[in-house]
């Protein structure tokens, strides 16, 4: 690697869906390999490395040399912190997670490339941006330094121009920055078109499909109220049932059956075109009232593993969808509802190939709630690179099971499906570890589902009616008791609920 203003040769990078990931299975590897020979074109390689563009961000991009060309390797991607005095500890941190991590996958890197992006605010200039920027990155170039893995470019994106903090000031780099270029017109871009990849919206188009509605206007502000009038009216009937063993099983199903009947739904919808999000139509498909029903069966653990059984197959596209519109109807003081489906959301799409939302979605989810444990474990084994097949097996082989348990059951007894032991948690009262809230996420953590070995399983009931303690994804000696956040509440309004 030379300086910047100097050709440098890539291959294509790995596929920015899967970290670590074969690169028999790239389409873009029978390619010869693509030269990028300015800050431009590396600038422009940035959405192809992360699947969309980042916005307000940092990213390290690893490079691997060999054979006389450096090949893209493992990325991070982290916002950019407000306060500058967490510049250090997150330069440090973010440098030695990335490096440990390729290092132990694959040997430690030979060079890194740092990207800052952010738009100008207010009466800012690109170029003041830069010159804000300039501590943050030669924070981030010591700290792979010490690490022995050189920054071989580091450039700032602002305001439709780069600048390079790497330029040695021979008059390559003009002070006011570089325009970039047309997107999609490099050479790695038209590669890419040609394998048929495509580069996603920005980051912050993702989380908007994943929010809560804004009031952006009257019509917006009236579905919101009306969404809240539903949450509030369906609350004090369905949230007891669930708290209430002889009940709680009559919740689950018929939390399951309207979900099935709303993805049944969705899948029957038109298409919409590829070009054009399904979110609109998607939103006028789900009342009000079936999405606060869903919402608080939801918050049953047992119920929330059932529903993650739809993950592959003609189930697993309409149920992402599903996902996203609930997480969407959390408005209000409903806010940390959202962390059931934001979590299900990251479910789906990491078990479809697609780190980029399910790291975001998780990442919401523990947002809404950071004691959710299932999120922190699937989002950790998302970044982690790890593989999701373990986690699909478990499910398989959960939904095997009660099929075969209804099956051998018959008609003759009474659902007794989430019919289990344990005291509903006090409101901020963190999960004990090893809850078993964690969820079916508990097979990447050094189990032997995750390290592709079959588990022993308990000894099965033969009556329905009597299943084996902690039975269901989460295994254990007891399923925990059903998730209802407590909620802040206005005074003067009906229904009120605790404050937390």
């Amino acid at each position: 690697m030379t300086n910047h203003h100097e050709a440098e040769h890539f291959d294509k990078p790995e596929p920015t869906t899967s970290r670590g990931a074969d690169p028999r299975t790239d389409p873009l590897t029978e390619q010869n390999p693509l030269t990028l020979r300015t800050a431009g074109e590396l600038a422009d390689a940035l959405p192809y490395l992360l699947g969309y563009r980042p916005g307000d961000s940092i990213v390290l991009a690893a490079v691997h040399e060999g054979d006389g060309l450096g090949n893209f390797g493992g990325r991070a991607r982290l916002a950019i912190p407000q306060r500058p005095e967490d510049w250090p500890l997150v330069a440090r941190e973010t440098a030695r997670s990335l490096i440990g991590g390729i290092e132990r996958r694959r040997g430690k890197p030979d060079g890194m490339i740092v990207y800052l992006s952010q738009e100008p605010k207010g009466e800012e200039t690109g170029q003041q941006v830069m010159e804000r920027l300039r501590p943050l990155a030669q924070l981030l170039r010591t700290s792979c330094g010490s690490l022995d893995v050189p920054v071989v470019e580091a450039l700032c994106l602002s305001g439709g121009r780069i600048w390079s903090y790497c330029c040695p000031g021979h008059g390559c780099c003009p002070p006011e920055g570089v325009p970039l270029g047309v997107p999609g017109t490099s050479v790695l871009a038209a590669a890419a078109t040609y394998a048929g990849i495509q580069v996603r919206g920005s980051l912050d188009e993702l989380r908007s499909r994943l929010s809560p509605w804004a009031p952006t206007g009257l019509e917006q502000i009236t579905r919101i109220q009306e969404q809240e009038r539903a949450l509030d009216a369906a609350r004090p009937d369905i949230a007891p049932r669930i708290l209430a063993a002889e009940t709680r099983g009559a919740v689950a199903e018929e939390t399951a059956d309207l979900a099935r009947r709303v993805l049944a739904r969705l899948a029957e919808a038109p298409p919409v075109g590829r070009s054009v999000s399904p979110d609109p139509q998607d939103d006028e498909l789900l009342a009000h009232d079936e999405a606060a029903a869903l919402l608080l069966g939801l918050q049953d653990r047992s119920t929330r593993d059932r529903v993650a059984e739809w993950m592959e197959g003609e189930e697993a596209a309409p149920a992402l969808r599903l996902w996203r519109a609930l997480a969407r109807r959390c408005v209000g003081p409903y806010a940390d509802y959202a962390a059931a489906p934001l979590t299900l959301a990251g479910w789906v799409a990491w078990s479809l190939g697609d780190e980029f939302e399910a790291r975001e979605a998780l990442a919401m989810a523990l947002g809404a709630d950071p004691q959710y444990t299932f999120a922190r474990l699937l989002h950790r084994a998302c970044t982690e690179g790890l593989d999701p097949e373990a986690v699909r097996r478990c499910l398989r082989q959960e939904r095997a099971d009660r099929e075969s348990e209804e099956e051998t059951a018959g008609d003759s007894e009474p659902s007794q499906t989430g019919d289990r032991t344990g005291e509903p948690r006090e409101p901020g009262q963190p999960e004990a570890p090893g809850d078993p809230e964690a969820g079916t996420a508990a097979a990447p953590a050094n189990t032997p589902a995750a390290q592709g070995g079959s588990q022993p399983r308990p000894a099965r009931a033969t009556r329905r009616g009597k299943k084996r303690p902690g039975s269901g994804p989460t295994g254990g000696s007891s399923h925990p008791a059903p998730r209802v956040p407590p909620q802040t509440r206005r005074a003067g309004r009906r229904g009120a609920r605790s404050g937390r």
